[in-house]
């Protein structure tokens, strides 16, 4: 009688990122978007996570390693940022374009549903394709961000979106992104680090910032017509979105109002608000305190009083 024997696979380490790129389509050609993957690339289970308006994926690493268990979690550049290719027009950086590139994402990920984490400009993508007939979003965490802005926060982002920067050194170009970044909260030195490095490079002898400065040419050309029109559009999307959505908010951000966030709760279906204290625009969720609150949205933990 001959033994069998039976021999086990090698148990695969999935808390490293992985870097992937899908192929994406505009009005004005083809381009690539590069996403960030953590967890087990089986789990159907996904978290998409997607940055803020000058920002990169890898904003996310902390979360991503906080749900890799759970969650297959995919952090895209947006077009125009990070690894990401640059538009051929800049005319189409704005939010349609953002939705066409996510479902895209989606559909190579060759899954039914995606929970969402967004924070400011991913917070509006998830915002439209939310409420969108037939959406995968399941469930869907808005990062400090709603369909009404303050003027003051369009202001501050106007004053510097698009402006060329050179830096002689990559501590340099952190720190200056730090500076721009500031109210995201009381970060140390290591968390700046790590969240900004990814968003420079150098190139002919100098650090310069990944993103392409012409993401500003339709934040500069939007007429208030324009903009009021954008925002009813996001009421409507908001109202039109069945499925859990929770507004977190910094104390002291200039960009959405309390005043905002309860009007979200009023018009949406199923809006729940949490505040983060010590933060402004916008909490950076590196803290356990902060991660707590999306795991606590998310998964039923404890949410950390939130």
């Amino acid at each position: 009688m001959t033994a069998s024997i039976v021999v086990e696979a090698p148990h695969s380490d999935f808390s490293e990122p992985r870097q992937r790129f899908v192929q994406c389509a505009s009005p004005a050609g083809l381009h690539r978007i590069a996403y960030t993957e953590w967890g087990d690339p089986a789990n159907p289970r996904v978290l998409l996570c997607v940055h803020g308006l000058t920002r990169s994926g890898r904003d996310f690493d902390a979360i991503a390693r906080a749900f890799a268990a759970e969650y297959r979690v995919v952090c895209p550049d947006v077009v125009g940022r990070g690894l990401s290719d640059w538009l051929a027009d800049p005319r189409y950086y704005g939010v349609p374009q953002y939705v066409a590139d996510m479902v895209t994402l989606i559909a190579r990920l060759n899954v039914e549903t995606v929970d969402w984490f967004g924070t400011s400009m991913g917070g509006l993508i998830g915002m439209a394709l939310g409420g969108l007939p037939n959406t995968p979003i399941r469930k869907m965490l808005l990062n400090d961000v709603g369909p009404h802005i303050e003027p003051i926060a369009l202001k501050r982002i106007g004053d510097y979106l698009g402006k060329p920067a050179r830096f002689a050194s990559l501590d340099e170009g952190v720190r200056h992104a730090a500076a721009l970044a500031s109210s995201f909260g009381p970060l140390t030195d290591e968390e700046w680090t790590a969240i900004n490095t990814p968003l420079l490079h150098e190139r002919d002898g100098a650090w310069t910032f990944r993103y392409d400065p012409g993401i500003a040419t339709p934040f500069t050309a939007a007429t208030d017509e324009q903009n009021a029109a954008g925002e009813a559009y996001l009421w409507h999307a908001l109202a039109s979105i069945k499925t859990p959505v929770l507004v977190v908010r910094g104390q002291s951000s200039d960009l959405l109002s309390r005043e905002t966030v309860q009007l979200m709760i009023e018009k949406g279906q199923a809006v729940t608000g949490a505040e983060v204290p010590n933060a402004g625009h916008a909490p950076a969720f590196l803290s356990a305190d902060q991660i707590a609150v999306a795991t606590g949205f998310f998964l039923g933990k404890d949410a950390g009083g939130a």
